[in-house]
Formats: structure tokens, sequence, C-alpha cells
């Protein structure tokens, strides 16, 4: 790279790293994710989907960053972090916002539901092909300015800030949606712009990564097989326990449909509470990714055992809380061992990779999910629960 001297170097750009701008940048954003999914069934309704026809929706998103990750993240290597990761997230605000007008213009309209289905598909989509640079690009971030062995805390701290809105993205829209369906729409893509203006100030003008060689992290490259496998297995196993629930309870516990949502809701926000305990303990502890991971494997499992023999909604809620416990372990951990693995110059493509294993097991996981529930109502959570257990203790060949 271009050597700089300090006299070039404005005041802004020589200003120390702090990830707290990335933090609420992933907390805007997954309030927004997260609105929308708890809005999807109402605005089905009012403008006459079905519901495949939603989830068609949700997983042309996934399939989208599952495709974009690893471009985004290479393309992050060699032309930069800062630009990445802005016009990304430029993209995203611009996509979703235009997204809520869509679908407030629908509603009022009473458009025809086929036109309604391509415009949210398209609207999903291209919001997904945006979004994928923002957290590939946000780990290779972290990755370039945090040392390795605080690496796991930084990447916690994000994870906290991602679990915090979870936990108030449904909430407000409970508050919100029973006024207006548009409305928490419109609030929460105001928020990501918001992140966009302060990314701009604070993000590094500066580069600290290495330009990359010739050789590009490719998706077998063996220094990546563990946090890949991880990053797959944890992502299917939280879409899996998101789309069962609900049914889980309506056929085991046997609740009627009112009783249903409310136990469900209290499930998702517990795992919500318990992901932010868990990744705030992560940055008060010294343990390295391997060993996270191990034990966050493990706790995670046995909440998704207490869920399978759960008779009760108490019960089921505590196997939740586990569940949510050991995935806060998990996911910051994966995401240091990954850039722990590779090079300097190939920290955005490594980001990328991983990025697209969740993405992969977020769209694959409902698709599981829902097929082998039908043999078993806890089937789902036991099949997880082992692939968890196999993750935790399986380590791949150097």
């Amino acid at each position: 790279m271009t050597n700089i001297t300090k006299n070039e170097i404005s005041s802004d750009e020589v200003r120390p790293f702090s990830t707290k701008a990335l933090m609420f940048e992933t907390f805007a954003c997954t309030m927004a994710v997260m609105a929308f999914a708890a809005l999807a069934g109402p605005i089905a309704r009012v403008i006459g989907l079905e519901a495949w026809q939603i989830g068609a929706a949700m997983t042309v998103a996934g399939l989208a960053w599952v495709l974009m990750a690893r471009f985004w993240g290479r393309l992050s290597d060699k032309r930069g972090r800062r630009p990445i990761i802005l016009f990304g997230l430029c993209g995203f605000v611009i996509s979703y916002t235009s997204l809520a007008l869509f679908i407030d213009f629908s509603m009022k309209t009473a458009m025809v539901p086929t036109l309604a289905f391509i415009g949210l598909v398209v609207g999903r989509g291209v919001a997904g092909i945006f979004y994928a640079a923002v957290p590939a690009t946000s780990a290779a971030l972290v990755a370039d300015h945090v040392p390795p062995k605080q690496r796991t805390a930084a990447m916690a701290g994000i994870g906290a800030a991602s679990a915090a809105g979870m936990v108030i993205g449904p909430g407000f829209v409970g508050l919100i949606g029973t006024y207006s369906l548009s409305i928490p729409l419109y609030i929460t893509a105001i928020l990501p712009a918001i992140a966009l203006l302060l990314l701009w100030r604070v993000l590094p003008k500066v580069e600290q990564h290495s330009k990359p060689d010739v050789h590009s992290v490719r998706l077998s490259d063996v220094r990546l097989r563990r946090p890949v496998a991880v990053a797959f297995v944890a992502a299917f196993s939280v879409a899996i326990a998101q789309i069962t629930v609900g049914f889980f309870i309506l056929d085991r516990l046997q609740l009627d449909t009112s009783a249903a949502a409310r136990s469900a809701g209290i499930a998702l926000a517990v795992v919500g509470v318990a992901l932010i305990a868990a990744q705030v303990a992560v940055q008060k502890l010294a343990w390295q990714p391997q060993r996270l991971i191990l034990f966050g494997g493990l706790i995670a499992a046995l909440g998704f055992i207490v869920a399978y023999f759960s008779l009760s909604s108490l019960i089921l809620w505590v196997g939740y809380g586990l569940a949510g416990f050991g995935m806060g372990w998990i996911y910051p951990s994966l995401s240091a061992l990954a850039a722990n693995s590779v090079e300097a110059h190939e920290q955005g493509a490594a980001a990328g990779t991983v990025s697209a294993a969740q993405g992969l097991g977020i769209v694959t996981g409902p698709i599981v999910g829902t097929a082998i529930y039908g043999l078993d109502y806890g089937l789902p959570f036991a099949l997880i629960a082992a692939m968890l257990i196999i993750a935790a203790i399986w380590r791949s060949p150097k």
C-alpha cells in the first residue's frame, strides 16, 4: 500500500478505531429485518398473499445473501472496507425504504396479489444483495483493527447489539403494529439511514489491511473448514428453532392459538436476552474461540434437548434460554476463529465465506425443519442438538 505520512492524515483519519458504530449499525439493521419478519403475516393477510409466497420472498433474500457475501468480502479486500460497507448499507437503506413504500401502497390500493408478490420478491432480493456486504465487511474491519486475542470480545459486542435488535424489534412492532402496519417499517428504515451517516463519519479513511495477492481464499480452504461448518450449523439450528417453535407449542403443548403465540413470543424473547447475556460474558472471559465454540455448542445442544422433552411452556423457555446462551458464545467465536485462521490480505474473503455459510443455514433450515417436523414434533430439536454436539467436538484437519 502507499505510505502515508502523519502530516498527510487528517484528525478524522487517525481517530482510534471503535466498534460502537458497527454495533449501532448491526442493531438498526437487525431491528429492520425483525420488523419485516414480525409484520409479514398480517401484511400478507391484508394484501391477499399466501403463506408460501411470504416464505418465498424470505428465501430469495437469504439466497441473495449466500450468493453475494463472498463477492462483497473479496471486493473489500481489493477496494477497501469503508467504500464497500458504505455502498452496501446505502443500497440496503434505499431498497428497504422502497420496499416499505411499496408495501404501504399495496395495502392502500388493493393491488393485484400477483403484482404484490413480485414486488415483495424483488424488493427483498435487492435488499439481500446489498445487505450481504455489511456483515462480511464489518467482520473483516474488526479483524483489520483488533488484535487476535481481543477479536472474540469485539465480535461479541457486535453480536450483543444484534441480539438487542432481535429482542426490541418484535416488541416495537407489537406496540405500533396494532395502529398501523406501515409505520413500523418506515421508522425502522430511518435507523439504518442514521447508521449510514454515522459510519460515513467515523469509519477509518486510511485502510489498515494488506492488498490481496493473486491467490484467493477458496470455499474448500482447509483453514476455514471449522468456522464455515460451525457457521452453517449455528445458523441452521437457529432457523429451525424459530420456524418450528410455534407449531411445537400448538401440537405438543396443546395450547390454543393466542396462548401459543404468546408462548412462542416469550421463547424468542428469552433467546434474545440469553444471547445478550452470553455475549457480555464473552467480553469478560479470556477464553479463545475454540474453547468457546466447544462449551457454547454443548450448552446450546443441552438447551435443545430440554426443549425436545418439554411438556410445558416454562420448560420450553428454559431450553430456549440455554440454547440462546450457547449460541451467544458460538457466533462471535466463529467469526474470530475465521479471522485468526487467514492472513491479513484474506480477511474480507474469509468473512464473506463464513457469512455465506450462515446464509445457507438460514435458507435450508426452515425447509429441513418443517419437512421432518411431520415425522415427530420434537425431531427438529433432536437433529440440531446432534449437529451442535458434532460441530462442538469436531476438529478439522490442518
